[in-house]
């Protein structure tokens, strides 16, 4: 298994979580200090490398499938995020948002595409509650979170009719989205502005590493945490109209957290 943004937060504790299961798990970050190769760490390998350089996603699965000898499972979780009114937003920061959000990701899933196309495995990208709902102060973000759903819907259709066409489901890769609210992690530490609402409360990292995994053995394809979170994704895609009246009420409701 290869995670990338595994030197902290969401990736780390997905590696810990999937090693203690025994399995075999190249991680990837952008900083060495965070990614300890076994005995003392949980990683088979370690790949420093940051994915929004060319040609970095393609080397970092050439280096886990050396290591590994293919691929079964991809966990996409590096990210970053921006807060503030569009209109005062850098330019530049809308880039840098994109590049490591949304281009990284693309490039990785091609890069990985021919390995799990092999070994009917699967590709996790981990996403945000703001790529399904509109987010206010975090438009950027929550665009470039959205195009993973694009690219999760797109591949899922595309991969259902490549392999072999009498093969079971489980034989097909399978793409996953996980949607998460705001999760406890340095991600709100290195964004421009700190986590600022009094309700709710950042999950536990370790609440999302659970639910990622436990989407990794049954192969669900979309998975929002916590749960609760889906009520709003439901309303905002059958009642578009009503999501957005109710989302520009003087309540908390339109300050939905993501991560």
């Amino acid at each position: 298994m290869l995670v990338t943004g595994a030197s902290s937060g969401i990736g780390a504790a997905v590696s810990v979580l999937l090693a203690s299961r025994g399995c075999r798990v190249v991680g990837s970050g952008r900083r060495a200090e965070g990614l300890t190769v076994a005995p003392d760490g949980s990683l088979e390998a370690a790949v420093v490398a940051d994915l929004t350089e060319p040609g970095s996603a393609a080397g970092v699965v050439e280096k886990a499938v050396a290591t590994l000898g293919g691929l079964d499972v991809v966990v996409s979780c590096a990210g970053a995020g921006w807060e503030g009114a569009f209109t005062t937003m850098p330019p530049a920061e809308i880039d840098n948002l994109l590049d490591i959000n949304l281009r990284a990701p693309l490039h990785l899933a091609h890069a990985a595409a021919p390995h799990l196309l092999a070994s009917g495995g699967q590709l996790v990208l981990v996403g945000s509650i703001a790529g399904l709902v509109g987010v206010p102060k975090e438009v950027a973000y929550g665009t470039a979170k959205a195009g993973l759903r694009g690219l999760a819907d797109g591949l899922r259709i595309e991969w259902s009719s490549q392999g072999n066409p009498s093969a079971s489901s489980s034989a097909r890769p399978t793409v996953t989205l996980v949607s998460p609210g705001a999760v406890a992690t340095p991600f709100f530490s290195r964004r421009n502005r700190p986590y600022s609402h009094s309700w709710p409360h950042p999950m536990p990292v370790t609440k999302v590493a659970r639910r990622i995994v436990r989407a990794i053995d049954r192969r669900q394809e979309d998975v929002v945490v916590p749960a609760w979170l889906g009520l709003a994704v439901r309303l905002n895609g059958g009642l578009p109209g009503l999501y957005r009246a109710l989302a520009t009420f003087p309540w908390h409701i339109q300050r939905l957290p993501s991560g």
